[in-house]
């Protein structure tokens, strides 16, 4: 008796990206893998988007479960597609994006061969003519099977990106995308890996991030501050885990979500006021988790000293804000 293939459910939120979609769309109809579910999130475009989705629906009912709903954003909508999902496996594909024939089914088949619950895949940077412009290995120097208790240095090492994976559904059994915030994968991709014995991953670099030219210029605010925050959920959720022990790995976490992430996203705050008091508030974490400067200088990320391998600019950037100079970064800004 042949058994049924595992079924994954591909949730897309959706929100004005007429020119994209239909790449993103076709990448995933594509899938080698045939027993999937594409769910796609209107999440309120106010574009063509709707039209591209229903004709996509109509060519590919099999396929495609096409829904709408009012603006929420991008946790909103992922969390939507959670609730109608039926599939054992969920990957997530930002629409905008586009994937490799055989991501899914690469993923799918390390899930099972290894009993995986989270599966990791490489990333590359392209722009509009699909030229490579960088690529974004996640996880060097590591077999396809990752034992979590033995090689725990992979929780404060991986980037967490919602889209290069591929979790087993159960992981979001008590879990969502946090509402209302930024930088909800930080706040949540960490929880679920703490629920995983074993991760598996791919060297394959099936993820297709797009450089878009068109996008408008994020302005950088006070919402920056939502990294701190979602670290702090993280470490409230890291406490009741299995992994609670491990307090190196919990400082290195704090050291590259929390500092480093943190720090990339302040040197491109604009506004004087906003930007010392951001910066305020990240040495109020510092000092609550007692995080020196040295621990910062000497944090290491697969092996290698993370500050020696920033770009130069950033490099100067971190290292100034450190040492107090705050008439040479605004010069520098």
């Amino acid at each position: 008796m042949t058994s049924i293939p595992s079924k994954i459910s591909i949730i897309v939120p959706v929100y004005n990206v007429e020119n994209y979609l239909a790449k993103c769309l076709d990448s995933l109809v594509g899938q080698s893998h045939q027993h999937i579910e594409i769910v796609v999130v209107n999440d309120g475009s106010k574009d063509q988007s709707e039209q591209i989705i229903q004709q996509y629906a109509q060519k590919y009912p099999e396929k495609i479960k096409a829904f709408s709903k009012i603006n929420g954003g991008l946790s909103d909508a992922r969390n939507f597609g959670l609730d109608r999902a039926t599939g054992d496996y969920i990957g997530f594909v930002d629409s905008d994006d586009y994937v490799t024939e055989t991501m899914f089914e690469e993923m799918l088949q390390l899930a099972e061969k290894h009993q995986a619950k989270m599966v990791i895949c490489n990333i590359q940077k392209v722009d509009q003519n699909g030229k490579i412009t960088q690529k974004l290995t996640q996880i060097p120097n590591m077999s396809e099977k990752i034992d979590l208790e033995k090689n725990f240095s992979v929780f404060s090492d991986v980037s967490y990106f919602a889209c290069n994976k591929l979790f087993k559904k159960d992981l979001f059994e008590h879990r969502r995308f946090k509402k209302g915030i930024h930088f909800e994968d930080i706040q949540l991709i960490p929880q679920l890996l703490l629920q995983c014995d074993t991760l598996a991953q791919t060297q394959n670099f099936h993820y297709q991030y797009l450089e878009r030219t068109d996008s408008i210029t994020k302005t950088h605010t006070e919402k920056g501050l939502d990294i701190l925050k979602a670290v702090e959920d993280v470490e409230q959720f890291f406490e009741k885990s299995p992994y609670s022990d491990k307090r190196k790995e919990l400082k290195n976490f704090q050291i590259f979500e929390g500092v480093y992430s943190f720090l990339a996203y302040l040197a491109f705050v604009k506004d004087p006021e906003t930007f010392y008091g951001m910066a305020d508030k990240l040495s109020i974490f510092m000092k609550e988790r007692k995080i020196k400067i040295k621990d910062i200088f000497n944090y290491s990320r697969f092996g290698k000293n993370y500050l020696l391998y920033l770009p130069l600019k950033k490099k100067i950037f971190y290292l100034l804000f450190f040492a107090g100079q705050k008439r040479l970064i605004k010069k520098l800004m």
